[in-house]
Parts: structure tokens; sequence; C-alpha cells
């Protein structure tokens, strides 16, 4: 058997951190949910989008059609399976739920 590496921790990447940030501010304000639903009203709007953009679009709507409930839908945003990876994957749907970009 071979020895395992040390595995080095890297800090969060800016994408994370914004992630971060956002669920952060839809616990503090849940009203923004507001302005995830109008970006995604937005981009629905667009002719041309990546297939990945239109299936980000689409689980947002699952999640939403799931629950009303804040906390649940932020633990669907930092979820570490496919829904969460799809969601995270495209920070354009959380523009504007936090005033500064990181």
């Amino acid at each position: 058997m071979r020895a395992r590496k040390n595995i080095i921790r890297h800090t969060p990447s800016k994408n994370q951190q914004f992630i971060q940030a956002v669920v952060a501010e839809l616990k503090a304000n849940p009203n923004k949910l507001k302005v995830i639903k109008s970006n995604l009203e937005h981009y629905r709007q667009q002719t041309h989008l990546k297939r990945g953009f239109l299936l980000a679009i689409e689980r947002f709507d699952w999640v939403f059609d799931a629950t009303q409930n804040i906390d649940e839908i932020c633990q669907q945003i930092l979820a570490n399976d496919y829904i969460g990876n799809r969601l995270r994957r495209y920070p354009l749907l959380f523009k504007g739920v936090i005033d500064i970009y990181i």
C-alpha cells in the first residue's frame, strides 16, 4: 500500500466566499429571495444560454417549488450534491443579493 500524501487545505475560492456571503445575506434578509427569482426570470427570457445555465435555472425552480423555508433553501444551495453544485456553478443567479462582490 502506498502512503497517503499530506493533504493541503486551500483557502476558500472567491466563488465559495461569494456563495457563503450570499447565504448569510439570505438568512439575514429572506426578502432577497425576490432578487434571485427576478434573476431567474430575467435569464429565462434570454434566447442563447448554455444548457448548463438553463439546467441551473430549472433546478432553482425545483428548490422553490419544494420549499419556501429560507433555511432549507440555503441548505440546498450549500449542499454537496448535484443540485447544490449546479446552483453554485452560476453565480449570476445570485446577482444583486449582496452589494459587494468578493
